[in-house]
C-alpha cells in the first residue's frame, strides 16, 4: 500500500510540474501590447513633399511622420531623436510606416 501511494504522489507531482512549466512558458511568451507600437528614431527630419502613399507631413529615415503635439516644421533639416508610436492601419499601398510623434529630444 505504501508503494501504491508513492506512485500516486509522484504522478501528481509530475502533473503539477508539467502544468507549472507550461504556465511559465505561456507567460514568458506573452506579448506586451502596451509597448509594441512605441518607436524611438534618430535622423534628420525632412518635409514630406509629394508621395504616392499620401500620408504624413514629414519624413525621418524613410518613415512618414505626423504630430498633433510637436511642430515638426521647427525641426526640418535638423538631426533629432523622435519618440512616438505607430499609427494603426499603416503602412498602406506599399508606403512606409506611419509614426505619430509625441516628443522630440
Amino acid at each position: 500500500m505504501i508503494f501504491h501511494n508513492q506512485n500516486f504522489v509522484m504522478n501528481i507531482l509530475k502533473v503539477f510540474f508539467l502544468l507549472l512549466s507550461m504556465s511559465l512558458i505561456g507567460f514568458s511568451c506573452a506579448k506586451n501590447d502596451v509597448n509594441s507600437n512605441s518607436v524611438e528614431l534618430t535622423g534628420v527630419i525632412e518635409e514630406q513633399g509629394i508621395t504616392t502613399y499620401q500620408y504624413g507631413t514629414h519624413t525621418l529615415s524613410g518613415v512618414a511622420l505626423r504630430s498633433n503635439t510637436v511642430n515638426l516644421d521647427e525641426y526640418v533639416d535638423k538631426k533629432v531623436t523622435i519618440i512616438g508610436h505607430k499609427v494603426e492601419g499603416y503602412p498602406v499601398d506599399g508606403g512606409p510606416d506611419f509614426i505619430e510623434v509625441d516628443e522630440i529630444k
